[in-house]
């Protein structure tokens, strides 16, 4: 028998309503090849290490990124 919770009516609302499904099927996985494409293969190829290529140990690496997320931007002087 099913769970009273709302956490399970979620969950059975969404596994029925997937189950029923034609069209959205095909749909969510050409949604789902593409972001593997996106996010898995295209990082390979156009994005590099930056932090593993400039720098040689931790600390220089750790102490870059802090300096970057603590850095305040100037505010133009008129």
């Amino acid at each position: 028998m099913r769970g009273n919770t709302i956490f399970s009516k979620i969950f059975y609302f969404y596994r029925d309503g997937f189950r029923s499904m034609t069209v959205g099927k095909k749909l969510w996985i050409i949604i789902l090849i593409k972001l593997f494409i996106l996010f898995a293969i295209l990082r390979i190829f156009f994005f590099h290490d930056f932090l593993e290529s400039n720098f040689t140990s931790d600390d220089e690496r750790s102490e870059y990124v802090i300096e970057q997320l603590t850095k305040t931007k100037k505010l133009h002087d008129d």
